[in-house]
């Protein structure tokens, strides 16, 4: 089984929308996907409304999710783990044991070639058109990620 892990700074925005479009691109009995936050603001919360809706929109329902934070403990269970942006790529870091765990983590956006800016940009504080920019940029890469796997 591989396990993959989404990673944002709430864990309300941008990597529940990349759980849920990862979950929705391959066979759930062979790939678990899971996402977490490097901070503790929402623990225990569903994700974004906005989030929840632009989702649903693509037939993805992320209802069900809930807000955690990212432990060192995720790099056991983990063998991959995204980041959403360099900030947050920094905070995995910097509770990594080793460089086993540390070459667990990369970027999102790298695995796409489509893009020069590797941060997915944090739409908590815009309107739905961002939720709507950042399904677009994680989809690409979920599709990306899925034929990987």
């Amino acid at each position: 089984m591989i396990k993959v892990l989404m990673v944002c700074l709430g864990n309300i925005c941008r990597s529940p929308l990349a759980e849920g479009i990862l979950q929705s691109k391959v066979d759930s009995t062979k790939i678990v996907v899971d996402s977490a936050g490097t901070a503790a603001y929402h623990v225990g919360n569903l994700p974004d409304e906005r989030a929840i809706e632009v989702a649903r929109n693509y037939g993805i329902n992320i209802t069900g999710q809930s807000a955690r934070k990212f432990t060192v403990i995720d790099f056991d269970t983990f063998d991959f783990i995204y980041a959403m942006d360099d900030s947050n790529y920094q905070n995995i870091l910097s509770l990594a044991r080793n460089s086993r765990d540390e070459e667990k983590v990369q970027l999102i956006l790298k695995v796409s070639n489509s893009t020069e800016k590797l941060n997915v940009p944090d739409p908590y504080y815009g309107g739905k058109g961002g939720f709507e920019n950042v399904y677009k940029m994680l989809d690409e890469a979920c599709t990306i990620i899925s034929k990987k796997l």
